[in-house]
């Protein structure tokens, strides 16, 4: 298996095993959630060589945003924004689906209330319990956004399931403390994501692309793949794995390994589900033969690029062909995403290289 085959998720087909995963550009929107042109352009670049991009993290709900100036799909006026994303990854040649977020518990107490499964701290106060009337209004906020998203074009949607957000706060049993039917074991803390999904397919239709990025350990594997064996038992067709709340068992690499422990939890996924659901992995693969050697060796079906990506475009064409890159600087605090105005080591590289 190489990096170049193409790969059919559902009725999806990637013509590349390469992916963008899901980075937020938080100065990007207005406080109307809508898509600009600084999406527009930023995800026609990085679509030009990629299989599929997964579009940043988007609100369902006005309250579950990061901040006033984070992209949403709470409103049918924001569909044509996301109709020009979609149309230049495939313009590009590229798949392309969109991850659905809510805070939670750890939403912005300036943007709207935090609210999760149990009360816990977060985002500078207490957050307070969802009740089961509130949970069914944001499933149908979830399946909402996921319907806008199929008409604006998009391939498919994907949970944000993992980082600490809403959907993750009712997997982790530290968070969710609930004793009724969306708390328990971890068949009954993966119920809240399991009906969005399926409500998805039962409006969006079979052909529709639904991936989840999941928990790979939150922090023990063995519960991490019960929730999503939950996910795919509801109709979850790709499972694009990350980290959640509490940091994974460090014992889950050994060292040997050219990956780090986040970029593990995908490997250990893809021996759990594989020929049954393709799996992805992700975090700091930043060298092309890292990519190779995790797909060549079918450790995962697909590789998820963040930084990567973000240091330059053209990253997958390193993988494909050997041209050459501008590498990401690994910055320990990343100069791309959250700063505010963006200023990427690597960026400018690229800019320098270009006037050349």
């Amino acid at each position: 298996m190489k990096a170049g085959d193409p790969i059919t998720i559902n009725r999806t087909t990637l013509r590349n095993r390469i992916t963008m995963a899901p980075t937020v550009k938080f100065d990007y929107a207005g406080e109307d959630g809508k898509a600009t042109e600084k999406h527009i352009e930023h995800y026609r670049e990085r679509s030009v060589y990629t299989g599929l991009v997964c579009v940043e993290a988007t609100a369902v709900l006005p309250g579950g945003r990061f901040g006033f100036s984070h992209m949403g799909l709470w409103d049918d006026s924001q569909i044509e924004g996301h109709r020009a994303i979609a149309g230049v990854c495939h313009d590009n040649g590229s798949a392309v689906i969109i991850q659905l977020n809510h805070t939670g518990a750890i939403t912005n107490p300036s943007v709207g209330e935090p609210i999760g499964p149990s009360e816990i701290p977060g985002g500078g106060v207490m957050s307070r319990s969802m009740t089961v009337d509130e949970i069914h209004e944001m499933q149908k906020a979830f399946v909402a956004a996921a319907l806008r998203a199929k008409k604006a074009g998009y391939d498919g949607v994907q949970l944000h399931a993992c980082h600490g957000y809403l959907i993750n706060q009712f997997e982790c049993a530290e968070t969710n403390k609930r004793t009724d039917e969306y708390g328990g074991d971890a068949a009954a803390r993966a119920r809240f994501a399991s009906e969005i999904i399926r409500e998805i397919r039962k409006v969006c239709g079979d052909d529709f692309l639904i991936s989840a990025r999941t928990i790979g350990a939150d922090p023990d594997l063995e519960s991490a793949i019960a929730i999503a064996e939950e996910y795919v038992k509801a109709g979850c067709d790709y499972l694009q794995v990350s980290s959640g709340i509490k940091d994974p068992d460090p014992s889950l690499v050994d060292g040997t390994e050219p990956y780090n422990l986040i970029c593990s939890l995908g490997v250990h996924f893809h021996d759990h589900f594989a020929g049954r659901v393709p799996v992805s992995c992700v975090n700091s693969i930043l060298e092309p033969s890292l990519v190779n050697h995790l797909i060549e060796n079918s450790l995962v079906d697909t590789v998820d690029l963040g930084r990567a990506m973000l240091a330059d475009p053209a990253f997958p064409n390193a993988v494909l062909t050997g041209a050459d890159f501008v590498k990401c600087f690994d910055c320990k605090s990343c100069q791309y995403g959250p700063r505010m105005p963006h200023n990427c080591p690597a960026a400018a590289v690229r800019e320098k290289n270009a006037a050349k």
